[in-house]
């Protein structure tokens, strides 16, 4: 796809609304990079948990409300993850 220069009157005439109408496709891929992004930092979250979570229960004296507070931790992730995956979802919809 070639870049073509508008001519001063196509760009003067066009108003605030129809350039931000051409930055839309930007702007989506944009977002939708950013939620892709914030989907794998939960994901990494989570198998960060999990290897914390597994440690905790092979020490020689277990520390249970730690392990609690893990699971607790990983529960939320978990759940925040699926939030952001539907938003997404939501956000982003397949055509």
């Amino acid at each position: 796809m070639a870049f073509k220069v508008k001519s001063f009157r196509e760009v003067v005439a066009m108003t605030k609304e129809k350039l931000d109408e051409a930055m839309a496709p930007i702007r989506e891929r944009s977002a939708k990079a950013k939620a892709e992004l914030e989907i794998a930092k939960q994901q990494e979250k989570l198998i960060s948990l999990e290897t914390e979570i597994h440690k905790l229960c092979a020490e020689k004296e277990l520390n249970f409300d730690s392990i609690a507070n893990k699971i607790d931790s990983y529960e939320l992730s978990e759940r925040r993850l699926k939030q952001i995956e539907k938003l997404v979802k939501d956000l982003f919809p397949k055509e």
